[in-house]
């Protein structure tokens, strides 16, 4: 069995932690080992290896991703890179080819999942079944549904057909209701229905048997070219709806979609994280602060105070689901990303009368990576390192920084920088037009930088 793990999202509802490279899913706010914290795609990723589904699994996700994914969990993780964002039925036949094109047999059952649900353990035992069970059935689809436990109006229910019986252990699906009221959602739990979760399994001929019928490529090069040719709609209406024969697994356990700022503290073991004070007289009060100055709260109840250089929420838990509403107009790029080799953190932004830009940033490179040795056309740079030693390759040398050294990087001027220690330094960005798109990487591994040097005979400083 193969495993597509669907990791999106813009993290609007985590605002201000969560941004379009940071959604949810990063966010390292969880219980893990030994006190550390750990993020949900962690969390997950440790549950997949204990049902050894892991090595099997791909994750379908955007060039944004990128980065976060292989920080948080590892680096040799076969990602499929959406050239765009056009939501998951696209996604997942995008990974469908993927799967295809690496002589997996359209006889497979391919299972696909969400990339942050909280779960228990046995939830992914309980994945498992559903192979046995697509092929025993000969179903298009499986599907897992969770036993509601309240009548919720946050989740899609399953609806059962009336001719299940309790010889089997899957369900034959009549159709499904999204988000009902509150009221509907009771009768529905009294008609046996389950929590729709996002986790089904099909047959890889299934859905390129799919695509072929809508005269798309089963080619995994060609689709990507045309992937803007694909329908922008969820697996859910342009599949599932439109399947003749679907069953779905009962799952009788804990389950949760910590999407919301109310349902992820209810996860969190602790109140307070970063720098801060919950007085006492607080009640059911989270503070979540990554910024370097402190947070005080007195006398609040209900309350998550939520601070990082992306801005500051003050809510209450019940309403803070509605956050997604209120900052949709918002579009200032991320503050703060995370990135392969460490993070970056935007301090100033200005734009000057004239037109010319000035964006000013923290860097920190954790010790033994690097970034990739490139050039901008556009803008030029100024470092001023502030901690720690690296080797920093310029265009016919490479020598050694330290804290306190300043380095200039005019436009086309190539350069990389590979942490000895970990290393931070100022960067100031200066130019017309100032944009993650003016970047032309020419070398990724610092070994490539060593043996461009060596193979071109460029200076190379001993130390």
């Amino acid at each position: 069995m193969k495993v597509i793990l669907l990791s999106g999202g813009s993290g609007k509802r985590l605002w201000p932690l969560s941004n379009d490279t940071r959604s949810k899913q990063f966010l390292k706010v969880l219980k893990g080992i030994n006190e550390v914290k750990e993020s949900m795609v962690q969390r997950v990723w440790k549950q997949l290896e204990s049902v050894e589904l892991a090595a099997s699994t791909v994750i379908a996700t955007s060039k944004m991703q990128r980065d976060m994914i292989h920080s948080q969990i590892g680096e040799n993780i076969p990602l499929i890179i959406e050239p765009e964002r056009r939501d998951t039925f696209p996604a997942i036949a995008l990974a469908a080819t993927h799967l295809f094109a690496e002589q997996t047999p359209e006889d497979e059952v391919v299972l696909v999942l969400p990339v942050d649900p909280y779960v228990e353990d046995e939830f992914f035992k309980r994945v498992r079944d559903l192979e046995k069970a697509l092929i025993n059935t000969k179903a298009d689809l499986a599907l897992m549904g969770v036993k509601p436990t309240y009548p919720s109006s946050k989740y899609g229910y399953i609806i059962p057909s009336n001719n299940n019986t309790k010889e089997h252990d899957y369900l034959n699906v009549n159709h499904f209701t999204e988000k009902p009221k509150e009221e509907e959602a009771r009768k529905l739990i009294e008609m046996n229905a389950l929590w729709n979760c996002g986790v089904f399994a099909f047959k890889l001929g299934y859905i390129l048997d799919i695509l072929r019928d809508k005269g798309l490529s089963t080619d995994y090069n060609e689709l990507i070219l045309n992937y803007n040719k694909l329908p922008k709609i969820s697996f859910d209406y342009e599949v599932v709806e439109r399947a003749k024969h679907i069953i779905a697994l009962p799952f009788d356990g804990s389950w949760k979609d910590l999407g919301t700022w109310n349902t992820l503290t209810e996860e969190m073991d602790t109140n307070q994280i970063g720098k801060g004070i919950l007085a006492d007289n607080n009640i059911n009060t989270h503070l979540v602060n990554e910024l370097d100055i402190p947070v005080t709260i007195i006398g609040a109840k209900d309350l998550v105070v939520a601070a990082s250089p992306d801005g500051i929420l003050v809510a209450d838990k019940a309403s803070s689901p509605k956050i997604k509403e209120l900052i949709g107009d918002f579009n200032h790029p991320p503050m703060y990303e995370e990135r392969i080799w460490g993070w970056s953190r935007v301090l100033d932004y200005v734009k000057f009368d004239e037109g010319s830009e000035m964006v000013t940033k923290r860097i920190c490179i954790h010790s033994g990576k690097n970034s990739s040795y490139h050039y901008h056309k556009l803008r030029d740079e100024v470092w001023t390192i502030i901690n720690g030693e690296g080797e920093l390759a310029l265009d016919n040398h490479i020598t050694r920084v330290k804290a306190g050294d300043t380095i200039h990087l005019p436009a086309e001027k190539r350069h990389g920088i590979k942490a000895i220690t970990d290393l931070e330094f100022i960067e100031v960005q200066t130019g017309l037009s100032i944009s993650d798109e003016d970047f032309t990487r020419l070398l990724f591994t610092w070994e490539e930088v060593i043996e461009h040097f060596q193979t071109s005979k460029s200076k190379m400083i001993s130390f």
